[in-house]
């Protein structure tokens, strides 16, 4: 099928991993091609699918081309599932019989079916320029079949390119995989190489790097990112430390002490509408000779310490773009979304749900994404605008500014914690990843709260050389200053993941003092927490026990015991059955005081490779080991399995008032 001509044609591709920010780099270019002239779209998500999608584009206007007199866009969604699935009843929900020219037009659907399955698009490909954005090693399988796809996508092999994080640390591997050699580190670059002779207009930062965010390319998209409404940016890059387990110095090997922050947050300000929080990506802020410059700066950007933020009317905003066709894939999808939103919210019945159900579903077809035109959103919006503003009332809010990246508490003095005071840092991360560096961490947290800071987070690195205690040292340290400065600091423990070698890939990796079943106790625990650990003593101990003893207690203890954990002390406690936590640790304790070293070894390292199955225990001849043993294999299915004594008990404890509010809103099962 021959191609029409348009200008040149760019996709930027996300691999379809779970994060929580969006591609910042993907947003920096989408900035630059667009100057260019380029069109752009972005994608994250099932690669087949949105080849199907765009198929189906051609198809509809090669169907409106034959015979207008039929909407055929309001038939995109039956089109799809016809071109993907290739069954008949797809095809008669087309109703290509209310044509007069039903032959005509039943051939050219079949021809599009072909082109998919045939894989003549793979022969013809749309794209002119992909680029595929790359985050965590670990993250390893899907990058390499997003870039191993994109292949077929882009007409020139030289056009696909691949950036980011894993793109940097693993370049040769990825060359290796797929035969595309990655851009390493970032675009601090005038254009890239195959565009020598395009320059961006005059007088605009020509660093691409330094180019304003491209906000509309993530409402192109389905996946939603956690971290949205803010401002996202880099005041500095690079730094000072030399970390082995980060990935910085091969990142950013080259420490800028100063970006300037006011041009970009105006530009996103006037055509994406007023964001919430400042969300600064920069890597040690704090060693920055400028780092006054740049609190000035936030200040001047609308950030200072009672600064608010009023959320301006994204449905206005997103029909303004499209009345000025900025990116109608965007536009189209975040309009509709807000209609859809706003509609459901509207009281069922009420004259003003019926007045716009009329115009949504009856009058311009909104109601399905796949199916709305941009030119029918704009002549909904004219009809139900009086509506929608009427129950639009924003209620001002406080904002935050946000060094994700963390803070370094050995560059801590009083005027930096002073010139952090004039902005509302909420949290403030300080990075405390070593048991070394708990002098500096305390005295930082001590600066900062006199300064009036009260709310801290960190990353709590583990499995790297520390030993299992050191966590718990840490983690009780936080809520020692929680206690003794009336502050509030979130602890997130991070696994330590190998940037290269054997275990870079996945997320395998044991550390020389830890083993697997002690990795799976702590993720059990912060599963129960939602990832994080706050204040309070009597959480604390509760989750990681009162004494070093009683945590390396809960690092031995079955798995099921620790996801429940209440449950099976009130089973000790109230039923004195067998499956208790007591009776585990009767039995646990007696098995290591009185094996031999040969049986003890032996038992542990089954306990600490934490792969237990049915017939395990049946290996070993003593019957302590067999008894201690089956505490780890018998109650994982029974406690979730119908019918079973175990799960009758647990509905019985859980009907229980008393239990219910004992476990209180953070909930040790």
């Amino acid at each position: 099928m021959a191609q029409v001509k348009f200008r040149k044609k760019v996709l930027l591709l996300e691999p379809n991993y779970k994060n929580k920010f969006p591609p910042i780099g993907l947003m920096k270019l989408s900035t630059y091609h667009k100057r260019l002239g380029y069109e752009v779209v972005f994608y994250k998500g099932d690669l087949k699918q949105f080849v199907i999608e765009r198929i189906a584009d051609r198809c509809i206007a090669a169907l409106a081309n034959l015979d207008n007199t039929i909407d055929w866009a309001l038939r995109k969604d039956v089109l799809i599932d016809f071109i993907r699935y290739r069954k008949k009843e797809f095809l008669q929900q087309l109703k290509l019989p209310d044509s007069e020219i039903e032959l005509l037009l039943n051939a050219k659907v079949e021809e599009f079916r072909d082109y998919y399955w045939k894989g003549i698009w793979e022969k013809e490909p749309e794209w002119d320029r992909v680029m595929i954005t790359t985050l965590f090693t670990y993250y390893w399988q899907p990058t390499i079949e997003t870039i191993n796809f994109a292949k077929k996508l882009v007409k020139k092999q030289n056009e696909l390119m691949v950036g980011g994080i894993m793109a940097t640390i693993q370049a040769e591997e990825i060359e290796e995989a797929t035969g595309i050699k990655p851009h390493k580190g970032i675009l601090n670059v005038t254009r890239l190489p195959q565009d020598n002779r395009f320059a961006l207009p005059k007088g605009e930062d020509t660093i691409i790097d330094n180019l304003p965010l491209d906000y509309s390319i993530l409402d192109e998209i389905e996946y939603k990112y956690t971290m949205t409404n803010a401002y996202y940016g880099c005041t500095t890059r690079g730094c000072i430390r030399k970390c082995a387990f980060c990935a910085v110095p091969k990142l950013e090997p080259i420490y800028n002490s100063y970006i300037p922050l006011t041009d970009r947050v105006e530009l996103v300000r006037e055509r994406y509408g007023e964001q919430k929080d400042l969300l600064l990506m920069d890597n040690n802020i704090l060693a920055s000779k400028d780092l006054e410059k740049i609190i000035n700066e936030i200040v001047a950007c609308g950030f200072g310490k009672e600064d608010k933020f009023t959320q301006p009317d994204l449905l206005e905003i997103a029909i303004g773009n499209l009345e000025k066709g900025y990116n109608d894939r965007a536009y189209t999808r975040k309009a509709q979304g807000l209609i859809m939103d706003f509609y459901n919210k509207l009281k069922v019945g009420s004259d003003e749900s019926y007045q716009a159900y009329k115009v949504i579903f009856d009058k311009y077809h909104i109601n399905k994404l796949l199916t709305t035109k941009p030119e029918n959103l704009l002549l909904a919006y004219d009809e139900i605008k009086n509506i929608y503003k009427k129950h639009f009332r924003p209620v001002p809010r406080q904002r935050y500014v946000d060094f994700n990246q963390g803070v370094d508490a050995r560059l801590f003095t009083e005027k930096k914690i002073q010139l952090l005071s004039k902005i509302n840092v909420r949290p403030l991360r300080v990075a405390f990843d070593d048991m070394k560096t708990q002098p500096q961490y305390e005295k930082a947290i001590r600066m900062a709260a006199n300064a009036g800071i009260r709310d801290f987070s960190n990353y709590l690195l583990y499995n790297f050389k520390d030993k299992p205690i050191d966590l718990y040292n840490r983690l009780k340290i936080n809520v020692d200053l929680c206690e003794e400065l009336n502050v509030s600091i979130y602890s997130f423990p991070m696994k330590f993941h190998p940037l290269i070698g054997e275990y870079s890939h996945n997320r395998d990796f044991i550390g020389e003092h830890w083993n697997r079943k002690y990795i799976r106790a702590v993720q059990a625990v912060m599963n129960s927490t939602k990832g994080k650990i706050g204040k309070g003593y009597t959480f604390f101990y509760k989750a990681f026990g009162k004494t070093e003893t009683d945590f390396y207690d809960l690092l031995e203890m079955p798995e099921t015991f620790i996801l429940y954990r209440l449950f099976f002390e009130w089973l000790g406690d109230k039923k004195y059955h067998e499956a208790s936590t007591a009776n585990w640790r009767n039995v646990f304790n007696n098995c290591m005081e009185t094996l031999n070293e040969q049986d003890k070894t032996a038992v542990l390292e089954v306990i600490h490779k934490n792969k237990f199955m049915p017939e395990i225990q049946y290996q070993f001849s003593n019957p302590k080991i067999t008894q201690l043993l089956e505490f780890y294999t018998n109650y994982r299915n029974d406690i979730i399995t119908p019918g079973t004594e175990l799960y009758k008990l647990k509905q019985e404890y859980e009907s229980d008032p008393h239990n219910y509010k004992k476990r209180g809103k953070r909930n040790l099962l």
